[in-house]
């Protein structure tokens, strides 16, 4: 890249070392002047006088010393060197939906990994949640990620321990896509724990950040991150989360840039689940496994299954019919006229009922009566008891 381009490029990179995430401050006048008119102002004298509102003398120092230190071409040699790369907006790679965060947009990405980007946020789906997850939470985050992932949609998650591990690794296990977000430099491995895991998705999807090489996470810098999960992606899925859980700032953040946001219930009692519930309660949909999250964030036609429970074999039957088998007697035979009687039903009609019933197994002759077949008896006495039970 030259020319106005490697410019660009390199003011950019550089604004990744002075600006922080999510400063609005900085957005804004990055948007008036551009990456390499604000660099020009923050590194020469007249910086002071083209501050913009909300930046006092003590933030502009920062800016300026933080602009003076920075390093661009040390930080893209640093990146390359760990198989990564910086892409920014109006570069090929970058997805545009972003820009929907206004002057909170990232300054760029520093990327690790292969695919592109901007390809693969363009069917992406989000699942975060608590870090102190429950078994439940970690097999449905996983359960659902790898669901995800062989209907060919990429997991993002933000690479904790918890929700957003079991989520990375659930979509990794079908050879799966997936990208983690991090709130430090793609060349660290945080949390120390997930070295591994963020090394396989290195290897086989991405993982990208708003920070240069080398940088460390902050708790402020976790919560700014998660405004990238929810602009990156159509939709965010949150397993578990307390009250003041981090993934429901990401949720809350996908609501107002108008993403899908969804909610997989747990126990009523669980604290861990609180936060889902809250959420459900809410402007988010309830959804319990990949089929669903699909119908709400795919293309037109993309439809979950039906739900129902098993369909028995006396379903199957007609109105008139069941009320002739519902009108025999458990435990003995019954004649025509006692069973037309109980069903309202006139006798001729009854025994044809009856013959049809017996062809099918669910009721036996026993001389001159009828009665219910062993197995029909069984499932008709809990079917009694059942009603008795809800009256």
């Amino acid at each position: 890249m030259t020319g106005a381009g490697e410019g660009e490029l390199l003011a950019r990179a550089a604004l990744t070392r002075v600006l922080e995430p999510g400063d609005e401050h900085g957005g804004r006048w990055l948007r008036e002047h551009g990456a390499v008119g604000l660099m020009g102002l923050l590194t020469g004298p007249e910086a002071g006088s083209e501050a913009p509102a909300g930046v006092g003398p003590e933030r502009l120092a920062g800016y300026r010393r933080r602009a003076a230190l920075a390093d661009p071409r040390r930080d893209l040699e640093q990146a390359a060197a760990a198989g990564g790369r910086f892409v920014f907006p109006g570069s090929a790679e970058w997805p545009t939906q972003l820009d929907d965060l206004g002057d909170a947009r990232p300054v760029g990405l520093w990327l690790r990994g292969r695919p592109n980007l901007r390809t693969w946020a363009l069917r992406s789906v989000a699942v975060v949640g608590a870090r102190a997850c429950t078994p439940y939470g970690a097999h449905m985050a996983q359960t659902l990620a790898a669901g995800l992932a062989e209907r060919g949609w990429v997991v993002v998650s933000g690479a904790a321990f918890g929700i957003d591990g079991a989520a990375h690794r659930g979509a990794l296990a079908p050879s799966g896509a997936t990208a983690a977000v991090l709130a430090c430099g793609v060349d660290v491995a945080y949390p120390r724990g997930h070295s591994g895991l963020l090394d396989r998705i290195a290897g086989q999807g991405l993982i990208l950040g708003e920070l240069p090489p080398g940088s460390h996470p902050t708790p402020s810098r976790f919560v700014l991150r998660n405004r990238v999960i929810a602009a990156l992606t159509r939709g965010t899925v949150v397993v578990e989360a307390a009250h003041r859980s981090g993934s429901l700032v990401t949720a809350r953040r996908a609501q107002q840039l108008g993403r899908i946001t969804m909610g997989i219930p747990g126990p009523a009692t669980s604290a861990l689940s609180a936060g889902v519930h809250e959420l459900l309660r809410g402007e988010a949909a309830l959804v319990t496994d990949a089929a669903e999250v699909v119908e709400l964030v795919g293309a037109m036609g993309e439809l979950a299954p039906e739900r129902r429970g098993p369909v028995l074999a006396r379903d199957l039957l007609d109105r008139d019919t069941v009320r002739v088998l519902e009108a025999l007697p458990a435990g003995r035979p019954a004649d025509a006229a006692e069973v037309a009687l109980a069903s309202g039903t006139g006798t001729d009609e009854v025994i044809g009922r009856l013959y049809e019933l017996h062809s099918l197994g669910f009721v036996e002759r026993q001389g001159d009566g009828w009665q219910l077949s062993r197995h029909t008896a069984g499932g008709d006495t809990q079917t009694r008891s059942a009603r008795r039970g809800g009256r």
